[in-house]
């Protein structure tokens, strides 16, 4: 590859659907006023999307259908992304750009498991795959997690005498950037890289930022529908809500993109704005997946749609989410209302499978929270409550095999997973795992509370 930008690059790891429907619009509208001063690269550090990333080398464009709640439908061309690298072993491709004096941040979108980070924010050396990436690093072999990757791509641009690099996480998760670099100092005092990581102190920064925007995986009808609007084959198309949001901390260090031209908040802190978007958008749509999936819907929409499905969520928020981050900068009852009003977008058709995964993940990032304030604050926890049992009850009918579609939870055990749900007690057992629950596990009124949450579904949804 012949790699000699004009522009400053952004390189990103990791070009699925969110990516190319958030951060690469952002590049795009800015493209779009005439301002050429930044383009993206990026490609995967796993061999999949082939195709999808075949085709965004061989077009140099991609359209991005979005869909108001109202039902319009927009169709943007998007070419950003002016290198697409395809995956290869070695991650050359990808090494020679994050190496080249002209990238000035490197992003990536690897989801919330893959930072491999317990409920103290410690690597968690009990994933197989981490274990494997750090002595594979130590040996001098090309890394495959992030923290792996990232330190393959920085010894080449040390060794390139290149500076500084910012590395910007845009995953769900809160205080992304902190978390990651946690995790990333981590990695490199396990391979004993001391050089390194002083490079990393000195040359690099991490902002926290917190994004949003619902993306489901792309379908054939996608495909179809792009090519009927737009009479073009696009092989990358993908999808998604109309809605957008982007807050990032002001902590770059090697320059970036005017970002608050085309919409990004950039400020001091995203605090208030990643707990309100974690809280009150994420632990909803995961209240509306697992019980929808209890139900047997396919589609998030449906869910919310379902008068019974609706009301738990809505209480969750009501009763126990908005109450524990009062008071806040943000309107949280309007904000819930608008959230509900896009999860209910039939033209989305985000699947309950997509947001059912990761349960293991999910409930110490988004559910715990809530309920360590709601103890700290004397707030009774019956309604988020809601959101473990059925999570729970879900998890008992994978472990029956009967689960309509593939469930997917990097963070999970499969052995713990089963366990769990054929233990003689599997609330007591689900409240126990330290890895779910943290300083919380065990706790009896929590027990107790879900043993009432499950009541209360089983009787409302009137499901089993």
């Amino acid at each position: 590859m012949s790699f000699n930008p004009s522009s400053r690059v952004m390189l990103h790891l990791g070009l699925g659907s969110f990516h190319r429907a958030h951060q690469a619009v952002y590049i795009q509208r800015l493209l779009d006023a005439g301002d050429e001063r930044w383009v993206l690269a990026g490609g995967h550090l796993r061999a999949d999307m082939v195709e999808v990333i075949d085709a965004l080398k061989r077009q140099g464009y991609y359209f991005l259908e979005t869909i108001s709640p109202a039902g319009v439908h927009r169709y943007d061309t998007i070419n950003a992304i002016h290198y697409a690298i395809p995956y290869e072993p070695s991650l050359a491709g990808l090494v020679e750009i994050g190496a080249h004096p002209a990238t000035g941040i490197i992003s990536f979108t690897v989801t919330e498991a893959g930072y491999y980070l317990d409920d103290q924010n410690r690597l968690d050396l009990s994933f197989t795959d981490l274990q494997a990436d750090i002595e594979r690093v130590r040996a001098g072999q090309v890394g495959q997690t992030i923290y792996g990757a990232l330190v393959t791509i920085l010894r080449a641009r040390i060794a390139n005498g290149v500076g500084k690099v910012s590395l910007l996480s845009c995953d769900n998760l809160r205080h992304n950037g902190d978390k990651f670099r946690g995790g990333f100092l981590q990695f490199l005092d396990l391979i004993g890289d001391t050089e390194l990581r002083a490079w990393v102190e000195e040359n690099t920064t991490s902002p926290n930022d917190m994004v949003d925007r619902i993306t489901p995986r792309p379908t054939d009808e996608v495909r179809a529908r792009v090519k009927a609007a737009t009479g073009k084959d696009d092989g990358a198309a993908l999808m998604g809500e109309d809605f957008i949001q982007w807050v990032v901390e002001e902590n770059f260090c090697a320059g970036r993109p005017e970002w608050e031209k085309v919409g990004v908040e950039m400020v001091d802190s995203v605090s208030a704005y990643e707990e309100a978007k974690i809280r009150l958008l994420n632990a909803t749509h995961c209240c509306i997946a697992w019980n929808g999936a209890l139900k047997g819907y396919q589609y998030i929409h449906e869910g919310v749609r379902d008068p019974a499905i609706r009301q738990l969520a809505y209480d969750y928020v009501t009763n126990d989410a908005i109450p524990c981050l009062s008071p806040s900068p943000i309107d949280l009852a309007k904000y819930r209302d608008v959230v509900l009003d896009r999860f209910g977008n039939e033209a989305i058709r985000d699947t309950i499978q997509r947001v059912a995964m990761d349960g293991f993940s999910k409930i110490p990032g988004y559910v715990v929270p809530t309920f360590r304030d709601c103890i700290a604050r004397g707030i009774p926890f019956g309604s988020v409550a809601v959101l473990p049992a059925a999570f729970l009850m879900f998890l008992q009918r994978w472990d029956k095999g009967q689960v309509s579609f593939k469930y997917e939870d990097q963070a999970m055990n499969p052995d713990v997973g089963h366990a769990i749900c054929q233990a003689s007690d599997p609330i007591v057992a689900f409240c126990a795992d330290t890895n779910l629950w943290g300083a919380l596990a065990g706790d009896e009124r929590i027990v107790t509370a879900l043993r009432h949450a499950t009541q209360q579904i089983q009787s409302e949804l009137n499901v089993c």
